[in-house]
Protein backbone atom coordinates (compact mmCIF):
# COMPACT_ATOMS: atom_id res chain seq x y z
CA UNK A 1 0.00 0.00 0.00
CA UNK A 2 2.84 2.46 1.06
CA UNK A 3 4.49 1.37 -2.05
CA UNK A 4 1.45 2.38 -4.03
CA UNK A 5 1.06 5.47 -2.61
CA UNK A 6 4.77 6.70 -2.93
CA UNK A 7 3.86 5.62 -7.26
CA UNK A 8 0.95 7.53 -7.10
CA UNK A 9 2.96 11.01 -5.47
CA UNK A 10 6.07 10.06 -8.06
CA UNK A 11 2.66 10.21 -11.01
CA UNK A 12 1.81 13.28 -9.76
CA UNK A 13 5.06 14.68 -9.24
CA UNK A 14 5.71 13.99 -13.03
CA UNK A 15 2.38 15.01 -14.13
CA UNK A 16 2.69 18.44 -12.34
CA UNK A 17 6.03 18.87 -13.88
CA UNK A 18 5.76 17.91 -17.09
CA UNK A 19 2.43 19.81 -17.99
CA UNK A 20 4.91 23.05 -17.02
CA UNK A 21 6.24 22.55 -20.23
CA UNK A 22 3.91 24.25 -22.28
CA UNK A 23 4.13 27.56 -20.49
CA UNK A 24 7.91 27.29 -20.44
CA UNK A 25 8.16 27.35 -23.55
CA UNK A 26 5.83 30.28 -24.50
CA UNK A 27 8.19 32.20 -22.12
CA UNK A 28 11.49 30.80 -23.95
CA UNK A 29 10.13 31.76 -27.38
CA UNK A 30 9.19 35.31 -25.51
CA UNK A 31 12.34 35.77 -24.64
CA UNK A 32 14.08 34.33 -27.50
CA UNK A 33 11.69 36.83 -29.82
CA UNK A 34 13.38 39.81 -27.76
CA UNK A 35 17.09 38.75 -28.19
CA UNK A 36 16.11 38.46 -31.78
CA UNK A 37 14.78 41.43 -32.18
CA UNK A 38 17.31 43.30 -30.47
CA UNK A 39 20.12 41.44 -31.89
CA UNK A 40 18.85 42.93 -35.14
CA UNK A 41 18.56 46.08 -34.54
CA UNK A 42 21.90 45.87 -33.77
CA UNK A 43 23.50 44.03 -37.23
CA UNK A 44 20.94 46.62 -38.64
CA UNK A 45 23.12 49.57 -37.04
CA UNK A 46 26.46 47.03 -37.74
CA UNK A 47 24.92 47.04 -41.38
CA UNK A 48 23.97 51.04 -41.47
CA UNK A 49 28.30 51.54 -40.13
CA UNK A 50 29.38 49.63 -42.81
CA UNK A 51 27.27 51.14 -45.38
CA UNK A 52 28.45 54.81 -44.12
CA UNK A 53 31.88 54.01 -44.71
CA UNK A 54 30.82 52.78 -48.46
CA UNK A 55 31.42 48.96 -47.68
CA UNK A 56 29.65 45.47 -47.11
CA UNK A 57 29.65 44.36 -43.95
CA UNK A 58 32.04 41.42 -44.17
CA UNK A 59 34.70 43.86 -45.62
CA UNK A 60 33.83 46.63 -43.49
CA UNK A 61 34.54 44.05 -40.61
CA UNK A 62 38.14 42.86 -42.20
CA UNK A 63 39.39 46.69 -42.30
CA UNK A 64 37.60 47.62 -38.82
CA UNK A 65 40.52 44.29 -37.78
CA UNK A 66 43.05 45.64 -39.32
CA UNK A 67 42.86 48.95 -37.03
CA UNK A 68 45.09 47.31 -34.37
CA UNK A 69 43.91 45.36 -31.36
CA UNK A 70 41.47 47.36 -29.77
CA UNK A 71 39.65 47.53 -33.23
CA UNK A 72 40.14 44.15 -34.05
CA UNK A 73 38.38 42.58 -30.93
CA UNK A 74 35.24 45.02 -31.41
CA UNK A 75 35.05 43.27 -34.94
CA UNK A 76 35.82 39.78 -33.33
CA UNK A 77 32.41 41.07 -31.04
CA UNK A 78 30.30 42.57 -33.99
CA UNK A 79 30.77 38.78 -35.74
CA UNK A 80 29.71 37.11 -32.85
CA UNK A 81 26.92 39.43 -32.39
CA UNK A 82 26.00 38.41 -36.16
CA UNK A 83 26.53 34.88 -36.06
CA UNK A 84 24.32 34.64 -32.70
CA UNK A 85 21.61 36.52 -34.20
CA UNK A 86 21.38 34.41 -37.17
CA UNK A 87 21.30 31.71 -35.17
CA UNK A 88 18.64 32.64 -33.04
CA UNK A 89 16.50 33.85 -35.90
CA UNK A 90 16.85 30.66 -37.22
CA UNK A 91 16.03 28.53 -33.37
CA UNK A 92 12.71 30.96 -33.45
CA UNK A 93 11.81 30.62 -37.05
CA UNK A 94 12.10 26.45 -36.23
CA UNK A 95 10.27 27.23 -32.85
CA UNK A 96 7.28 29.28 -34.06
CA UNK A 97 6.80 26.91 -37.40
CA UNK A 98 6.35 24.10 -34.85
CA UNK A 99 3.28 22.71 -32.62
CA UNK A 100 3.62 22.20 -29.06
CA UNK A 101 4.39 18.64 -29.16
CA UNK A 102 6.97 19.21 -32.05
CA UNK A 103 8.44 21.83 -29.73
CA UNK A 104 9.17 19.82 -27.26
CA UNK A 105 11.09 17.41 -29.61
CA UNK A 106 12.65 20.20 -30.55
CA UNK A 107 13.81 20.83 -26.91
CA UNK A 108 15.91 17.69 -26.95
CA UNK A 109 16.80 18.13 -30.63
CA UNK A 110 18.60 21.58 -31.17
CA UNK A 111 20.60 22.79 -27.69
CA UNK A 112 18.44 26.02 -26.85
CA UNK A 113 20.13 28.93 -26.17
CA UNK A 114 21.63 28.87 -22.90
CA UNK A 115 21.21 32.39 -21.76
CA UNK A 116 17.96 33.25 -23.16
CA UNK A 117 16.56 29.52 -21.72
CA UNK A 118 18.08 30.62 -17.94
CA UNK A 119 16.87 33.98 -18.57
CA UNK A 120 13.52 32.82 -18.69
CA UNK A 121 13.93 29.92 -15.97
CA UNK A 122 15.01 32.91 -13.43
CA UNK A 123 11.27 34.39 -14.01
CA UNK A 124 9.44 31.29 -15.05
CA UNK A 125 5.87 31.49 -13.10
CA UNK A 126 4.42 28.01 -13.02
CA UNK A 127 0.48 28.03 -14.47
CA UNK A 128 -2.34 25.38 -14.60
CA UNK A 129 -2.57 23.90 -17.84
CA UNK A 130 -5.46 24.76 -19.16
CA UNK A 131 -4.54 23.60 -22.71
CA UNK A 132 -4.87 20.53 -24.87
CA UNK A 133 -1.23 20.42 -25.27
CA UNK A 134 -0.86 20.87 -21.31
CA UNK A 135 -3.17 18.27 -20.22
CA UNK A 136 -1.41 15.72 -22.99
CA UNK A 137 2.03 16.50 -21.23
CA UNK A 138 0.49 16.42 -17.50
CA UNK A 139 -0.89 12.88 -18.62
CA UNK A 140 2.82 12.21 -19.64
CA UNK A 141 4.19 13.21 -17.02
CA UNK A 142 1.94 11.19 -14.86
CA UNK A 143 2.46 7.87 -16.83
CA UNK A 144 6.28 8.36 -16.84
CA UNK A 145 6.70 9.55 -13.07
CA UNK A 146 4.10 6.03 -12.36
CA UNK A 147 6.05 4.17 -14.03
CA UNK A 148 9.37 4.84 -13.45
CA UNK A 149 8.34 4.32 -9.86
CA UNK A 150 6.65 1.18 -10.54
CA UNK A 151 9.51 0.33 -12.32
CA UNK A 152 12.21 1.25 -9.78
CA UNK A 153 10.30 -1.02 -6.92
CA UNK A 154 9.74 -4.30 -8.78
CA UNK A 155 13.46 -4.21 -9.30
CA UNK A 156 14.06 -3.54 -5.72
CA UNK A 157 12.14 -6.12 -4.37
CA UNK A 158 13.04 -9.22 -6.83
CA UNK A 159 16.20 -7.77 -5.92
CA UNK A 160 15.10 -8.33 -2.06
CA UNK A 161 13.48 -11.47 -2.43
CA UNK A 162 16.83 -13.03 -5.05
CA UNK A 163 18.82 -11.95 -1.95
CA UNK A 164 16.77 -13.13 1.20
CA UNK A 165 15.77 -16.59 -0.87
CA UNK A 166 18.97 -18.42 0.61
CA UNK A 167 17.89 -17.22 3.97
CA UNK A 168 14.25 -18.47 3.76
CA UNK A 169 15.34 -21.81 2.87
CA UNK A 170 17.64 -22.19 5.75
CA UNK A 171 14.71 -21.25 8.03
CA UNK A 172 12.42 -23.63 6.02
CA UNK A 173 14.33 -26.86 7.21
Amino acid sequence: MLLRLVALAGALTGALGLSQFPEFSQQYMQRLGGAVDELGRQVARYEADAAGAGMPLEAYLAALAEEGDKARMQAGHIAEDIARHARLAQALERLEGAGPFMRARLAFEATPDREVAERAWEVFKPAVPASFEGAIFAGTGFLAGWATLALAFAILRNAWWMMTTPFRRRAAR
